[in-house]
């Protein structure tokens, strides 16, 4: 339904500047997209978003509001510090999330703000009553489970392909509209995702692997062909087989879809959950003539890991530890036949005992990947407590006092750092004789 008579004033009030008394009868406020979506749901409350219909820039900043917004007027609330944006269209005039032209003036329509937005779903509003305002169907594909775009122009960004495969992975329940889905094939396929900034595709990565299915973000990029354009490291994954006694779902994309569930059902954070994304990408390049083995996948792995990471411009806490899960992982897993001294290298070359914390993150990926497999969801990994018990047992011993020693007894560098070493090499392996 379209809204007609609407309240006047701003909702909330607007405080007023002292000695600038401001008229704000002409102006309207509705509370727009995913907190009404989620309120419909029944979900907790999320941020709010304003929109302002009648206003202007001026009288905004009058009533006390920050302007914050760069490409279009978006302001903070003096008091609640959420944003209110006027209402505005958009026009498209080049390529790519830069290529638009906003217009915000008092005469835009809220139907005509609503109408620019990505999903039917996140294009109602709510005025100061609580009535709904819902010209494009959004709570009936609610109803329906349903992603649908509101209009044409969706196809003229394509950050909402990203955005479309993101809300999938939250709204594990929900379908795509088949002429939604259509419409992302055309757009990939022209290669409007190419002009993406690696900044947006990073956000938008980063909060899908953070939703409570990953694995949809993924098949529904795949199945629109983004997935080939945006990242073709992990989209070369499908098809590729694997030695079906490591791996019973034998190929490796499915594999990896299973891990990144998996981090998200063991609750991983950002940087576990994209070591887990990395951690197999090398096999993507195993010869054809050695599959399904794959004999040096950890050093592509890394390497890839990297070039992915330049790309997209990805956190350095987060690729640190892709790096090192993809590099270390087979060896993680194995580590339960490992003595006391190769533990110790695996933990040295971890970085696990000058960062203790990292150790946690690395484990968690490799449980992850080791129970992210047919059959082996829930399985234990004795190897994380082992590698702890190792950790803990090296932590323990005193650097210090073994350093003194060592320069009593006359040797300096490189030689007081094989005495620490071995100092915690004995400690780890009377901590497995006792355990």
């Amino acid at each position: 339904m379209t809204h007609g008579a609407v309240q006047r004033g701003l909702w909330p009030t607007a405080p007023q500047v002292a000695g600038a008394p401001v008229d704000c009868r002409a102006m309207q406020v509705y509370k727009v997209g995913g907190s009404v979506r989620d309120a419909l749901l029944g979900h907790p409350a999320s941020d709010c978003d304003w929109v302002v219909v009648g206003g202007t820039p001026q009288e905004l900043v009058a009533a006390g509001y920050t302007p914050v917004g760069g490409d279009f007027p978006v302001f903070l609330h003096p008091q609640t510090h959420e944003e209110y944006a006027l209402a505005r269209t958009e026009r498209k005039t080049g390529v790519g999330y830069h290529g638009f032209r906003f217009h915000a003036a008092p005469d835009v329509t809220l139907e005509q703000d609503l109408s620019r937005r990505d999903l039917t779903i996140n294009a109602m509003a709510q005025d100061g009553s609580g009535r709904l305002i819902d010209p494009y169907g959004g709570q009936r594909d609610l109803a329906s489970k349903l992603l649908r775009h509101v209009s044409p122009a969706f196809a003229e960004d394509p950050v909402r392909i990203l955005r479309v495969a993101r809300f999938a992975a939250r709204f594990t329940d929900f379908g795509i509209a088949d002429e939604t889905m259509a419409l992302m094939r055309q757009m990939a396929l022209g290669g409007e995702v190419d002009a993406l900034v690696p900044e947006r595709v990073w956000q938008e990565l980063s909060r899908g692997l953070m939703e409570a299915c990953p694995s949809r973000m993924f098949e529904v990029l795949r199945g629109c062909g983004a997935l080939a354009r945006l990242l073709p490291e992990v989209d070369l994954l499908w098809g590729v087989p694997q030695r079906a006694e490591h791996h019973p779902e034998i190929d490796t994309g499915v594999h990896l879809m299973m891990v990144l569930d998996m981090a998200a059902r063991l609750g991983a954070g950002l940087a576990v959950r994209f070591a887990c994304l990395g951690h197999d990408l090398g096999k993507g390049g195993t010869p054809a003539d050695v599959l399904p083995r794959h004999t040096g996948h950890e050093g592509r792995s890394v390497r890839l890991v990297r070039r992915l990471s330049q790309r997209l411009r990805v956190p350095n806490d987060c690729r640190e530890l892709a790096e090192l899960v993809a590099r270390e992982h087979g060896n993680v897993h194995r580590s339960g036949e490992f003595d006391a001294g190769a533990l110790l290298r695996l933990l040295e070359r971890c970085d696990a005992l000058r960062r203790p914390r990292r150790l946690d993150e690395i484990l968690q990926a490799c449980e992850c990947d080791a129970r992210g497999r047919l059959g082996r969801r829930d399985m234990p990994y004795p190897q994380g407590e082992r590698l702890r018990l190792a950790q803990r047992a090296a932590l323990r011993v005193d650097t210090a006092e073994v350093a003194q020693t060592a320069a009593a007894r006359g040797l300096s560098g490189q030689r007081i750092g094989q005495a620490i070493h071995a100092a915690r090499a004995a400690a780890v392996e009377v901590a497995l004789r006792v355990s």
